[in-house]
């Protein structure tokens, strides 16, 4: 098992950033990996928090249970977004664990490893992570649903439509199960990698400056998805200068064609990033929808 020396050093200081807020004091840490992550590398020393609570050098990857008061048997693992340079843990994972357990869902926080972060498998750990992750929630809960953020939504897009892929090898029991969500949300996803749509940092971060054709194809979302992929609702606004809403109406279309039950949000205006949106805004929209999209999942 991981040590606990070595735990600390990933959470002890989110920890310390966030004891005035007694819904944090609730939380419980899952490390992902029984030892380190498959091929070993990355960072060292603390985890890094930015003024905005966004995280960086993820030495330990991990979940983070937010249990509400009154469960009501479902549970949603979320992926905050970030271009995978960071996590935007205090604009998107933090508040939408609050939100989802005042609507009576078990939320799960995953810190994923970044890529440009020194790990041996280079842009393969987030998604080994996101596989993992989803494992070791379905090890624990019978009713798992993803919502993904941005990059994070790209993250999860990308786990939901390939849960056969063999990211990394086997490390434990674990790993027997078969990485399948209930449904998948995704907020002002990045989709696809192909041009024109290049410019984002989840681009960069993935494929680099001037990859090949095949390579941008490879880290696409939509060209993975098939029936068999989990319902999905999808929210963008229509002025996002980060990820073009392009990206939101490929996905739909594309699982459309496969019969894949969608639903899709157009949001006014909004920007990228708002999370939950500020209250009396169009971004404020999403929420209650997926809420109740969410509450007809099985």
């Amino acid at each position: 098992m991981i040590s606990r020396r070595r735990l600390l050093l990933g959470t002890g200081a989110f920890i310390f950033a966030m004891n005035t807020d007694n819904l944090y004091a609730r939380q419980d840490f899952f490390p992902l990996w029984p030892d380190k992550p498959p091929e070993g590398g990355g960072p060292k020393g603390a985890l890094r928090i930015s003024a905005n609570g966004s995280w960086s050098n993820i030495v330990t990857p991990c979940i983070q249970r937010f249990v509400p008061e009154k469960p009501n048997g479902k549970a949603v693992l979320i992926a905050a977004g970030g271009g995978y340079r960071w996590i935007g843990m205090g604009r998107e994972g933090w508040p939408v664990a609050r939100w989802l357990n005042d609507k009576g869902f078990t939320a799960y926080v995953l810190s994923y490893r970044l890529p440009g972060e020194n790990w041996q498998d280079g842009n393969h750990v987030s998604l080994q992570d996101a596989q993992r992750a989803i494992r070791l929630v379905l090890s624990m809960e019978q009713n798992v649903h993803l919502l993904g953020f941005s990059a994070g939504g790209h993250l999860l897009g990308m786990a939901a439509a390939r849960p056969d892929f063999a990211s990394y090898p086997p490390q434990d029991a674990i790993d027997r199960l078969v990485p399948k969500a209930n449904s998948v949300g995704l907020i002002y996803p990045v989709i696809t990698l192909e041009p024109p749509y290049t410019h984002t940092n989840t681009h960069l971060s993935l494929v680099g400056h001037h990859p090949a054709p095949a390579d941008e194809a490879y880290w696409s979302v939509q060209n993975y998805i098939t029936r068999t992929f989990p319902p999905l609702f999808i929210a963008q606004a229509e002025d996002d200068p980060t990820s073009n809403p392009q990206n939101s109406v490929i996905m739909h279309d594309t699982c459309r064609r496969h019969g894949v039950p969608v639903q899709m949000i157009r949001i006014s205006q909004g920007g990228h990033g708002f999370g939950l949106g500020k209250v009396g805004s169009p971004a404020a929209i999403w929420d209650e929808a997926y809420a109740v999209w969410l509450a007809a999942r099985h």
